[in-house]
């Protein structure tokens, strides 16, 4: 048996180094865990009443209805029994290879090992056999209401997914291959990164998806030329520089979501909204939304509205010397430009020209994806937890948006990080995605009571700032992006939101892709295609059937669109005036504040 003394002089001092490492590193895990914050166990998962009542109905199906419930449960024994004599015949044999039928394709398992070794062969097909098992008896539940079976099947999916062998070191054939070519090195590499991502979000597990050395705000990410014009406590108004010697006399304010930060639309040049718009002619004020801290507590969307939309559209016409204004509104900043127009309506106020909604939701009746999280047991335990620390933080929603896709944005870069100690990608959109924004108790409690749960302002009934809002009372010309795979504002869900509002002239557009890349998506790529119908008394899946599709981005049927509500050409208009003047060039200084600072 080779013992430590018995190793070559290099190979052992490289594992007392390695020893040594991981000792250092224990401790440091251990005070990163000691500085984790409790949150409230309702953010963890439903309430235990969901599996009773689960498990109840299951019973009772067993006694309505046994031979049903015996067959599966005789199916999946009878499963698991023939697999596992098969392996134990082909062991006998003295054949250590798999079975000619090596299971379903799953891209978990592209590895070649699991379908040529026996080993992993016959791991990979227990656990599909036994996922299976767990979602068929899902299904088979009867006498569960239809929401609680929609959470049901999601937390079921949850723990299929968390238990997939993948997950585990033992049962992983590319971790185990990385840790014995690097002789034990990935790993000690693999509880760096551990220890790194929990120190940097206090004790909290947070998966790091991209290289943050590899991106600096304003200098390689967030590059296009512009100035800070203005500055409040809600925002900074990005004024951008023109590029072409004449541009539309009507300028364009784009909101984008206080979820995220605004620079999404300005990775890089070649793929920059911002960048593209200003190209074509425009003047473009971007705002820029504070990451707020637990000062923040009391902040609702009246605040947002008032020294966020109202304050941006009143200083782009003052500054422009203009009378209208081309609203723009990306996600939650798109809900909240349909409510501001909504209350300019009630006020008699006409200066926004037309409203673009880019995957911006506003008819809540079916809360889709977020079914799971949007009941009244997380909800009250976000409402406690922001009542506890005055805020919603970015962690929090981000765990809620990655839970949805666990798969990729939660189990496989923690397999490539921790237990393969790669170093995550230098990708700008991920690194956008990390550099998350907290949301103020208030508002949050306001969005997700009032919109999502009660959908009050379809139904005409949400009351702020002195009115009572709804969503029919959006009445300018409007042109709504959606995207086809857009699982946070699902397509179909925004086309009711459009159908319902009460504008004469409506354009609905579906980009190919999802909530991201379905926008983010430059006529120069010819990536993503899009559909255009212009009947929306269609119900949607008529309306997709009946579309016509275009190959290429959406930008420029947009702009053709825009442009016929612009006005004139005038003289290009640099950043601010002799009343706004310069405060910081862009990208300013809001964005550049972190979430966990």
């Amino acid at each position: 048996m080779t013992t430590n003394e018995t190793l070559p002089e290099t190979d052992r001092h490289k594992l007392e180094a390695n020893l040594a490492r991981v000792e250092e590193l224990t401790q440091r895990l251990v005070d990163a865990i000691a500085r984790r914050k409790p949150i409230n166990p309702a953010l963890h998962g439903p309430e235990p009443t969901l599996y009773a009542k689960a498990m109840q109905a299951y019973w009772q199906e067993w006694a309505q209805n046994p031979a049903k419930v015996f067959e599966n449960q005789v199916g999946y024994w009878g499963k698991s029994l023939g697999h596992f004599m098969e392996a134990q015949q082909a062991l006998a044999a003295g054949k250590l290879a798999p079975p000619e039928d090596t299971g379903p394709k799953d891209r978990r398992f592209k590895n070649p090992l699991w379908d040529s070794h026996p080993y992993f062969n016959f791991i990979k097909q227990q656990y599909q056999i036994s996922s299976d098992a767990i979602r068929d008896a899902v299904e088979d539940i009867e006498d569960l209401e239809p929401t609680e079976k929609r959470r049901l099947r999601y937390f079921a999916q949850q723990i299929t997914d968390m238990m997939a062998p993948t997950n585990f070191f033992a049962t992983n054939p590319d971790a185990l291959q990385k840790a014995v070519e690097t002789e034990g090195a990935s790993l000690v590499k693999g509880m760096e990164n551990l220890v790194a991502d929990l120190e940097a979000n206090n004790g909290e597990l947070i998966v790091r998806l991209a290289d943050d050395k590899a991106f600096t705000i304003g200098e390689n990410i967030a590059t296009a030329e512009g100035a800070v014009v203005w500055r409040n406590r809600m925002m900074e108004l990005i004024q951008y520089s023109p590029t072409t010697e004449k541009v539309h006399e009507t300028p364009i304010v784009l909101f984008p979501p206080w979820i995220n930060k605004f620079y999404i639309l300005d990775l890089k040049p070649e793929n920059s909204l911002i960048r593209w718009i200003v190209d074509q002619g425009y003047t473009l004020f971007v705002v820029s939304w504070i990451n707020p801290d637990e000062s923040y507590r009391d902040i609702g969307l009246e605040d947002y509205i008032e020294d966020g939309y109202l304050t941006a559209l009143r200083l782009a016409r003052e500054i422009c010397g203009t009378e209208k204004i081309n609203a723009v509104g990306y996600c939650i900043a798109g809900t909240t430009l349909a409510l501001t127009l909504s209350l300019l309506k009630k006020r008699g106020d006409k200066q926004v020209n037309s409203a673009t909604f880019f995957t911006a939701l506003t008819d809540f009746s079916d809360q889709g994806e977020f079914t799971p999280f949007l009941q009244n047991d997380f909800i009250d335990g976000i409402e406690a937890e922001v009542n506890a620390t005055g805020l919603l933080k970015s962690f929090i929603m981000a765990r809620t948006f990655s839970y949805l896709r666990s798969t990729d944005l939660i189990y496989t870069p923690a397999i490539k990080s921790y237990m393969m100690g790669e170093t995550p990608p230098a990708f700008d959109l991920l690194y956008w995605n990390g550099d998350g924004a907290n949301l103020p108790g208030r508002m949050a409690v306001q969005y997700l009571r009032g919109l999502c749960q009660d959908n009050k302002f379809s139904d005409g009934t949400f009351e702020l700032m002195g009115e009572t809002l709804n969503l029919r009372d959006v009445d300018i010309p409007l042109i709504s992006i959606t995207a086809e795979t857009d699982h946070i504002a699902a397509w179909k869900d925004c086309f009711r939101g459009v159908q319902k509002m009460g504008a004469r002239s409506k354009t609905f557009v579906l980009s190919e892709s999802g909530h991201i890349a379905g926008i983010v998506n430059p006529p120069n790529k010819r990536k993503y295609g899009h559909y255009l119908n212009p009947d929306l008394t269609l119900p949607a899946d008529e309306w997709q059937k009946t579309a016509d599709y275009h190959e290429g981005s959406w930008w420029p049927v947009w702009e053709a669109w825009l442009r016929k509500r612009s006005g004139k050409k005038v003289a290009a208009r640099q950043p601010g005036d002799s009343s706004h003047p310069v405060l910081a060039p862009a990208p300013g200084t809001y964005v550049r504040v972190k979430a966990n600072q």
